[in-house]
Protein backbone atom coordinates (compact mmCIF):
# COMPACT_ATOMS: atom_id res chain seq x y z
CA UNK A 1 0.00 0.00 0.00
CA UNK A 2 1.35 3.18 -1.07
CA UNK A 3 1.48 6.75 0.73
CA UNK A 4 -1.54 8.09 -0.94
CA UNK A 5 -3.38 4.97 -0.14
CA UNK A 6 -3.03 5.08 3.49
CA UNK A 7 -3.70 8.84 3.92
CA UNK A 8 -6.94 8.19 1.85
CA UNK A 9 -7.62 5.44 4.52
CA UNK A 10 -7.59 7.86 7.15
CA UNK A 11 -9.30 10.61 5.30
CA UNK A 12 -12.13 7.93 4.75
CA UNK A 13 -11.92 7.07 8.78
CA UNK A 14 -11.80 10.56 9.86
CA UNK A 15 -15.06 11.55 7.39
CA UNK A 16 -16.90 8.84 10.17
CA UNK A 17 -16.23 11.54 12.57
CA UNK A 18 -15.69 14.67 11.92
CA UNK A 19 -18.19 17.03 10.26
CA UNK A 20 -17.94 18.09 6.97
CA UNK A 21 -16.98 21.52 7.69
CA UNK A 22 -14.06 20.38 9.72
CA UNK A 23 -12.72 17.80 7.06
CA UNK A 24 -13.09 20.51 4.28
CA UNK A 25 -11.48 23.33 6.69
CA UNK A 26 -8.28 21.28 7.88
CA UNK A 27 -7.88 17.84 6.34
CA UNK A 28 -8.95 18.16 2.93
CA UNK A 29 -6.65 21.03 1.66
CA UNK A 30 -3.44 18.98 3.74
CA UNK A 31 -1.51 16.36 1.65
CA UNK A 32 0.34 13.66 3.72
CA UNK A 33 3.90 11.41 3.24
CA UNK A 34 4.56 7.97 5.04
CA UNK A 35 8.70 8.11 6.98
CA UNK A 36 9.21 4.72 9.11
CA UNK A 37 7.30 5.69 11.35
CA UNK A 38 6.42 9.07 11.42
CA UNK A 39 3.28 11.08 9.32
CA UNK A 40 3.92 14.15 8.21
CA UNK A 41 1.41 16.42 7.32
CA UNK A 42 2.05 19.36 4.83
CA UNK A 43 0.37 22.08 5.76
CA UNK A 44 -0.02 25.93 4.65
CA UNK A 45 0.67 27.99 7.74
CA UNK A 46 1.58 27.61 11.68
CA UNK A 47 -2.21 28.44 11.79
CA UNK A 48 -3.39 25.04 10.23
CA UNK A 49 -0.98 23.46 12.89
CA UNK A 50 -2.54 25.28 15.64
CA UNK A 51 -5.94 24.74 14.49
CA UNK A 52 -5.71 20.77 13.53
CA UNK A 53 -4.16 20.25 16.67
CA UNK A 54 -6.66 21.96 18.55
CA UNK A 55 -9.61 20.11 16.89
CA UNK A 56 -8.45 17.20 15.14
CA UNK A 57 -5.29 15.55 16.11
CA UNK A 58 -6.72 13.27 18.68
CA UNK A 59 -9.51 12.09 15.76
CA UNK A 60 -6.06 11.50 13.68
CA UNK A 61 -4.57 9.70 16.30
CA UNK A 62 -7.55 7.87 16.75
CA UNK A 63 -7.82 6.86 13.58
CA UNK A 64 -4.13 5.81 13.35
CA UNK A 65 -5.13 3.24 16.33
CA UNK A 66 -8.17 1.87 14.67
CA UNK A 67 -6.46 1.59 11.60
CA UNK A 68 -4.17 -1.21 13.33
CA UNK A 69 -1.27 1.72 12.68
CA UNK A 70 -0.10 2.50 16.06
CA UNK A 71 2.92 3.97 17.56
CA UNK A 72 3.10 6.55 14.61
CA UNK A 73 4.38 9.55 15.59
CA UNK A 74 2.43 12.94 14.16
CA UNK A 75 4.56 15.65 12.24
CA UNK A 76 4.22 18.63 10.62
CA UNK A 77 5.47 20.77 8.06
CA UNK A 78 4.76 24.39 6.90
CA UNK A 79 5.05 24.53 2.80
CA UNK A 80 3.59 28.50 2.40
CA UNK A 81 3.26 27.71 -1.38
CA UNK A 82 0.15 26.00 -1.20
CA UNK A 83 -2.97 27.09 -2.20
CA UNK A 84 -6.16 26.77 -0.83
CA UNK A 85 -8.23 28.40 -2.99
CA UNK A 86 -10.50 30.99 -1.49
CA UNK A 87 -11.96 30.56 1.78
CA UNK A 88 -11.09 27.06 2.44
CA UNK A 89 -8.17 27.89 5.22
CA UNK A 90 -11.03 29.72 6.93
CA UNK A 91 -12.46 27.47 9.40
CA UNK A 92 -15.96 28.94 9.59
CA UNK A 93 -17.85 26.37 12.35
CA UNK A 94 -15.18 27.96 14.76
CA UNK A 95 -14.36 31.17 13.73
CA UNK A 96 -16.06 34.32 15.08
CA UNK A 97 -15.81 37.89 14.44
CA UNK A 98 -14.45 39.07 18.17
CA UNK A 99 -12.09 36.04 18.32
CA UNK A 100 -8.60 36.61 16.97
CA UNK A 101 -7.78 32.65 17.02
CA UNK A 102 -9.23 29.45 16.82
CA UNK A 103 -11.51 27.96 19.19
CA UNK A 104 -13.64 24.92 19.02
CA UNK A 105 -17.43 25.87 19.39
CA UNK A 106 -18.17 21.97 20.29
CA UNK A 107 -16.73 23.21 24.22
CA UNK A 108 -19.40 24.81 26.05
CA UNK A 109 -20.37 24.96 29.85
CA UNK A 110 -23.39 23.26 28.91
CA UNK A 111 -21.47 19.79 27.77
CA UNK A 112 -19.39 20.16 30.60
CA UNK A 113 -19.59 17.64 33.22
CA UNK A 114 -18.71 18.97 36.48
CA UNK A 115 -17.56 17.17 39.51
CA UNK A 116 -15.80 17.35 42.44
CA UNK A 117 -12.61 17.15 40.44
CA UNK A 118 -13.24 20.16 38.88
CA UNK A 119 -15.84 22.33 40.27
CA UNK A 120 -13.90 24.84 41.59
CA UNK A 121 -12.08 25.72 38.46
CA UNK A 122 -15.78 25.39 36.89
CA UNK A 123 -17.26 27.89 38.80
CA UNK A 124 -14.27 30.07 38.89
CA UNK A 125 -14.70 29.83 34.81
CA UNK A 126 -18.16 31.26 34.85
CA UNK A 127 -17.36 34.15 37.41
CA UNK A 128 -14.87 35.46 34.86
CA UNK A 129 -17.96 35.30 32.20
CA UNK A 130 -19.80 36.73 34.41
CA UNK A 131 -17.80 39.89 35.02
CA UNK A 132 -14.30 39.50 32.87
CA UNK A 133 -11.79 41.62 34.62
CA UNK A 134 -13.16 42.39 37.57
CA UNK A 135 -12.40 39.67 39.92
CA UNK A 136 -9.96 36.68 39.24
CA UNK A 137 -7.68 38.50 37.21
CA UNK A 138 -5.49 36.65 35.93
CA UNK A 139 -7.96 32.99 36.08
CA UNK A 140 -5.01 31.03 35.97
CA UNK A 141 -6.17 27.09 35.51
CA UNK A 142 -3.16 24.32 36.10
CA UNK A 143 -4.02 20.43 35.96
CA UNK A 144 -2.39 17.45 34.40
CA UNK A 145 -3.32 16.51 30.14
CA UNK A 146 -6.23 15.72 29.66
CA UNK A 147 -8.55 16.58 32.64
CA UNK A 148 -10.62 19.82 30.93
CA UNK A 149 -8.70 22.98 30.68
CA UNK A 150 -8.69 23.32 27.00
CA UNK A 151 -12.42 22.65 27.13
CA UNK A 152 -13.16 25.51 30.03
CA UNK A 153 -11.00 28.18 28.14
CA UNK A 154 -12.67 27.71 25.40
CA UNK A 155 -16.20 27.46 26.83
CA UNK A 156 -15.09 30.87 28.19
CA UNK A 157 -14.32 32.41 24.89
CA UNK A 158 -17.31 30.54 23.59
CA UNK A 159 -19.72 32.81 26.07
CA UNK A 160 -17.79 35.94 26.05
CA UNK A 161 -17.87 35.75 22.13
CA UNK A 162 -21.97 35.27 22.04
CA UNK A 163 -22.03 38.78 23.96
CA UNK A 164 -20.81 40.78 20.72
CA UNK A 165 -19.08 43.66 22.37
CA UNK A 166 -15.92 41.79 23.81
CA UNK A 167 -12.63 40.83 21.65
CA UNK A 168 -10.58 37.75 22.59
CA UNK A 169 -7.70 36.62 21.77
CA UNK A 170 -6.91 33.33 21.92
CA UNK A 171 -4.01 31.87 21.49
CA UNK A 172 -1.56 28.79 22.53
CA UNK A 173 1.67 29.36 24.44
CA UNK A 174 3.96 27.99 21.40
CA UNK A 175 1.85 30.29 18.96
CA UNK A 176 2.48 33.29 21.07
CA UNK A 177 5.96 32.61 21.23
CA UNK A 178 6.17 32.06 17.02
CA UNK A 179 4.38 35.18 16.58
CA UNK A 180 6.91 37.02 18.69
CA UNK A 181 9.58 35.65 16.96
CA UNK A 182 8.25 36.67 13.15
CA UNK A 183 7.64 39.84 14.71
CA UNK A 184 11.18 40.40 15.30
CA UNK A 185 12.38 38.91 12.14
CA UNK A 186 10.09 41.16 9.99
CA UNK A 187 10.51 44.38 12.15
CA UNK A 188 6.79 44.75 13.36
CA UNK A 189 7.09 44.14 17.11
CA UNK A 190 5.39 47.21 17.42
CA UNK A 191 1.91 46.04 15.61
CA UNK A 192 2.60 42.92 17.69
CA UNK A 193 2.10 44.73 20.91
CA UNK A 194 -0.70 46.83 19.92
CA UNK A 195 -2.74 43.84 18.88
CA UNK A 196 -2.42 41.98 22.14
CA UNK A 197 -2.63 45.06 24.30
CA UNK A 198 -6.23 46.87 22.81
CA UNK A 199 -8.40 43.11 23.38
CA UNK A 200 -10.58 42.79 26.02
CA UNK A 201 -9.58 39.36 27.12
CA UNK A 202 -6.12 37.45 26.55
CA UNK A 203 -6.44 33.57 26.55
CA UNK A 204 -2.87 31.89 26.12
CA UNK A 205 -3.10 27.79 26.92
CA UNK A 206 -0.16 26.33 27.90
CA UNK A 207 1.51 29.28 29.50
CA UNK A 208 4.54 27.13 30.55
CA UNK A 209 5.94 26.66 26.71
CA UNK A 210 7.34 30.32 27.34
CA UNK A 211 9.20 28.52 30.27
CA UNK A 212 13.00 29.64 29.68
CA UNK A 213 12.32 31.93 26.83
CA UNK A 214 13.52 35.26 27.69
CA UNK A 215 12.34 37.47 24.95
CA UNK A 216 8.92 35.62 25.45
CA UNK A 217 8.59 36.13 29.19
CA UNK A 218 9.75 39.62 28.36
CA UNK A 219 6.96 40.59 26.45
CA UNK A 220 4.38 38.58 27.73
CA UNK A 221 5.24 40.89 31.13
CA UNK A 222 4.67 44.02 30.14
CA UNK A 223 1.56 42.63 28.12
CA UNK A 224 0.18 41.37 31.14
CA UNK A 225 1.14 44.84 33.08
CA UNK A 226 -0.93 47.04 29.97
CA UNK A 227 -3.96 44.62 30.14
CA UNK A 228 -4.00 44.20 33.67
CA UNK A 229 -4.33 47.79 34.52
CA UNK A 230 -6.90 48.29 32.23
CA UNK A 231 -8.76 45.80 33.81
CA UNK A 232 -8.65 43.42 30.72
CA UNK A 233 -9.25 40.29 31.54
CA UNK A 234 -6.15 37.57 31.45
CA UNK A 235 -7.23 33.76 31.31
CA UNK A 236 -3.90 31.33 31.85
CA UNK A 237 -3.54 27.31 31.65
CA UNK A 238 -0.44 25.45 32.10
CA UNK A 239 0.16 21.92 33.55
CA UNK A 240 1.79 23.08 36.47
CA UNK A 241 1.81 25.44 39.24
CA UNK A 242 3.15 28.40 38.70
CA UNK A 243 5.80 27.71 41.46
CA UNK A 244 6.99 24.97 39.91
CA UNK A 245 7.52 26.57 36.90
CA UNK A 246 11.33 26.30 37.31
CA UNK A 247 12.21 28.79 34.24
CA UNK A 248 10.26 31.67 34.69
CA UNK A 249 10.74 35.38 35.61
CA UNK A 250 10.20 35.79 39.53
CA UNK A 251 7.65 38.63 38.31
CA UNK A 252 5.91 36.65 36.16
CA UNK A 253 5.23 34.47 39.01
CA UNK A 254 4.61 37.09 41.38
CA UNK A 255 1.53 38.43 38.82
CA UNK A 256 0.39 34.62 38.06
CA UNK A 257 -0.52 34.79 41.85
CA UNK A 258 -2.22 37.80 41.55
CA UNK A 259 -5.76 36.86 40.52
CA UNK A 260 -6.77 32.58 41.09
CA UNK A 261 -4.63 30.12 40.53
CA UNK A 262 -7.11 27.11 40.77
CA UNK A 263 -6.41 23.30 40.06
CA UNK A 264 -8.54 20.48 38.09
CA UNK A 265 -8.09 17.03 39.75
CA UNK A 266 -8.35 13.84 37.87
CA UNK A 267 -11.94 12.98 37.91
CA UNK A 268 -13.37 10.37 40.08
CA UNK A 269 -15.29 7.30 39.49
CA UNK A 270 -18.58 9.06 39.27
CA UNK A 271 -17.59 11.72 37.13
CA UNK A 272 -15.77 9.26 34.63
CA UNK A 273 -19.27 7.56 34.35
CA UNK A 274 -21.19 11.14 33.72
CA UNK A 275 -18.28 12.12 31.25
CA UNK A 276 -18.99 8.85 29.45
CA UNK A 277 -22.56 8.90 29.16
CA UNK A 278 -22.50 12.56 28.15
CA UNK A 279 -20.17 11.73 24.63
CA UNK A 280 -22.21 8.83 24.25
CA UNK A 281 -25.53 10.92 24.39
CA UNK A 282 -23.70 13.69 21.92
CA UNK A 283 -22.86 10.93 19.37
CA UNK A 284 -25.81 9.10 19.27
CA UNK A 285 -24.60 5.81 20.04
CA UNK A 286 -25.80 3.12 22.13
CA UNK A 287 -23.56 2.04 24.60
CA UNK A 288 -24.69 -0.19 27.32
CA UNK A 289 -24.06 0.63 30.89
CA UNK A 290 -21.45 -2.25 32.19
CA UNK A 291 -19.16 -1.55 29.20
CA UNK A 292 -19.28 2.48 30.52
CA UNK A 293 -19.32 0.88 33.96
CA UNK A 294 -15.45 -1.05 32.55
CA UNK A 295 -13.89 2.13 30.95
CA UNK A 296 -15.00 4.35 33.89
CA UNK A 297 -13.10 2.10 36.57
CA UNK A 298 -10.14 1.22 34.22
CA UNK A 299 -9.17 4.22 32.49
CA UNK A 300 -8.90 6.87 35.49
CA UNK A 301 -6.12 9.15 34.36
CA UNK A 302 -7.54 11.57 32.43
CA UNK A 303 -11.14 12.56 30.42
CA UNK A 304 -8.91 12.51 26.97
CA UNK A 305 -7.69 9.15 27.19
CA UNK A 306 -11.25 8.07 27.99
CA UNK A 307 -12.54 9.65 25.19
CA UNK A 308 -10.01 8.49 22.85
CA UNK A 309 -10.84 4.67 23.89
CA UNK A 310 -14.78 5.45 23.60
CA UNK A 311 -13.75 6.87 20.10
CA UNK A 312 -11.34 3.78 19.41
CA UNK A 313 -13.82 1.15 20.29
CA UNK A 314 -17.13 3.07 18.28
CA UNK A 315 -14.32 4.09 15.31
CA UNK A 316 -13.88 0.75 15.09
CA UNK A 317 -17.62 -0.79 15.20
CA UNK A 318 -18.45 1.26 12.52
CA UNK A 319 -15.88 0.40 10.46
CA UNK A 320 -16.20 -3.33 10.72
CA UNK A 321 -19.70 -2.94 11.18
CA UNK A 322 -19.84 -5.03 14.55
CA UNK A 323 -22.26 -4.10 17.14
CA UNK A 324 -20.35 -2.54 20.47
CA UNK A 325 -20.29 -5.28 22.96
CA UNK A 326 -18.45 -6.13 26.07
CA UNK A 327 -16.14 -8.71 24.24
CA UNK A 328 -15.66 -6.25 21.33
CA UNK A 329 -14.64 -3.59 24.34
CA UNK A 330 -11.96 -5.91 26.16
CA UNK A 331 -10.73 -7.14 22.99
CA UNK A 332 -9.61 -3.50 21.20
CA UNK A 333 -8.92 -1.74 24.26
CA UNK A 334 -7.03 -4.47 26.01
CA UNK A 335 -3.99 -2.23 26.45
CA UNK A 336 -5.83 0.44 28.13
CA UNK A 337 -8.06 -1.86 30.13
CA UNK A 338 -4.65 -3.35 31.76
CA UNK A 339 -3.75 -1.23 34.30
CA UNK A 340 -3.10 -2.01 37.85
CA UNK A 341 -5.44 -2.35 40.96
CA UNK A 342 -5.21 0.79 42.83
CA UNK A 343 -4.55 0.58 46.67
CA UNK A 344 -7.33 1.84 49.11
CA UNK A 345 -5.70 3.56 52.14
CA UNK A 346 -7.26 5.08 55.71
CA UNK A 347 -7.15 8.48 53.97
CA UNK A 348 -8.78 7.43 50.69
CA UNK A 349 -11.53 6.05 52.70
CA UNK A 350 -11.84 9.09 54.78
CA UNK A 351 -12.16 11.46 51.96
CA UNK A 352 -14.38 9.39 49.77
CA UNK A 353 -16.81 8.41 52.47
CA UNK A 354 -16.87 12.22 54.19
CA UNK A 355 -17.86 12.97 50.70
CA UNK A 356 -20.28 10.41 50.45
CA UNK A 357 -22.30 11.50 53.10
CA UNK A 358 -21.90 15.37 52.83
CA UNK A 359 -19.99 15.99 55.51
CA UNK A 360 -16.11 17.53 56.07
CA UNK A 361 -12.82 15.08 55.92
CA UNK A 362 -11.95 16.24 59.21
CA UNK A 363 -15.35 15.61 60.72
CA UNK A 364 -13.96 11.41 60.96
CA UNK A 365 -11.18 12.55 63.19
CA UNK A 366 -13.39 15.10 66.03
CA UNK A 367 -15.25 14.08 68.84
CA UNK A 368 -18.51 15.09 67.76
CA UNK A 369 -21.35 12.67 68.62
CA UNK A 370 -24.38 13.43 66.57
CA UNK A 371 -25.80 11.45 64.38
CA UNK A 372 -24.65 12.65 60.97
CA UNK A 373 -21.34 12.99 61.94
CA UNK A 374 -20.35 9.53 63.97
CA UNK A 375 -22.62 7.34 61.83
CA UNK A 376 -20.37 8.32 58.55
CA UNK A 377 -17.74 7.61 60.68
CA UNK A 378 -18.57 4.30 62.09
CA UNK A 379 -18.83 3.53 58.51
CA UNK A 380 -15.55 4.53 57.59
CA UNK A 381 -13.88 2.80 59.97
CA UNK A 382 -15.54 -0.45 59.00
CA UNK A 383 -14.34 -0.02 55.60
CA UNK A 384 -10.93 0.84 56.95
CA UNK A 385 -10.93 -3.03 58.32
CA UNK A 386 -12.56 -4.56 55.04
CA UNK A 387 -10.25 -2.86 52.62
CA UNK A 388 -6.69 -2.65 53.84
CA UNK A 389 -4.16 -4.29 56.12
CA UNK A 390 -4.25 -1.83 59.06
CA UNK A 391 -4.68 -3.41 62.23
CA UNK A 392 -7.15 -2.10 64.58
CA UNK A 393 -4.88 -0.04 67.03
CA UNK A 394 -3.23 1.76 63.46
CA UNK A 395 -6.74 2.25 62.20
CA UNK A 396 -8.10 3.84 65.63
CA UNK A 397 -4.63 6.07 65.48
CA UNK A 398 -5.89 8.00 62.22
CA UNK A 399 -8.72 8.45 63.79
CA UNK A 400 -7.18 9.83 66.62
CA UNK A 401 -8.87 7.31 68.77
CA UNK A 402 -7.13 6.03 72.11
CA UNK A 403 -7.77 2.27 71.10
CA UNK A 404 -8.77 -0.10 69.03
CA UNK A 405 -11.93 -1.13 70.68
CA UNK A 406 -14.12 2.24 68.98
CA UNK A 407 -12.96 0.26 65.72
CA UNK A 408 -14.45 -3.10 67.12
CA UNK A 409 -17.48 -1.86 67.51
CA UNK A 410 -18.15 0.20 64.67
CA UNK A 411 -17.21 -2.73 62.72
CA UNK A 412 -19.52 -4.79 64.10
CA UNK A 413 -22.43 -2.61 64.32
CA UNK A 414 -21.61 -1.69 60.49
CA UNK A 415 -21.83 -5.58 59.99
CA UNK A 416 -24.69 -6.25 61.55
CA UNK A 417 -26.80 -3.31 60.02
CA UNK A 418 -25.31 -4.74 56.30
CA UNK A 419 -27.03 -8.40 57.32
CA UNK A 420 -30.01 -7.06 58.24
CA UNK A 421 -31.17 -4.00 55.79
CA UNK A 422 -30.46 -4.78 52.40
CA UNK A 423 -30.59 -0.94 51.55
CA UNK A 424 -27.89 -0.41 54.00
CA UNK A 425 -25.94 -3.40 52.53
CA UNK A 426 -25.94 -1.63 48.49
CA UNK A 427 -25.49 1.45 49.94
CA UNK A 428 -21.93 0.18 51.26
CA UNK A 429 -21.39 -2.30 47.80
CA UNK A 430 -21.50 1.16 45.74
CA UNK A 431 -19.60 2.89 48.38
CA UNK A 432 -16.54 0.33 47.98
CA UNK A 433 -17.48 -0.26 44.60
CA UNK A 434 -16.38 3.79 44.60
CA UNK A 435 -13.40 2.89 46.19
CA UNK A 436 -11.66 0.37 44.29
CA UNK A 437 -12.34 1.80 40.78
CA UNK A 438 -11.34 5.35 41.74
Amino acid sequence: MNHQEQWNRIKDHLSSVLSPAKMGAWIEPISSHFASDTLTLKVPSQFFIDGIRSDCEKDILDALHALDMPGIKLDYFVDTSIDLGHGVATPVVVKKSNIDGFIDERFTFENFVVGSSNEFCHAASLAVVDQPGAQYNPLYIHGGVGLGKTHLINAIANKLADKGNIQIAYRTGEHFTNELIESIRTQQTSAFRNKYRKVDVLIIDDIQFIEGKQSTQEEFFHTFDALHKAKKQIILTSDRDPSAIKHLAERLRSRFNWGLVADIQPPNFETRMAILKSKVEIAGISLDDDICFLLASKISSNVRELEGALTRLTAYAKLSGQPITMALAQDKLRDQLQMKQVTVSIEDIQKQVAQFYNIRTQDMKSKVRKRNIAYPRQVAMYLCKELTKHSMPEIAERFEKKDHTTILYAYRKIQEERAQDANFDDEITRLIKLLKQQ
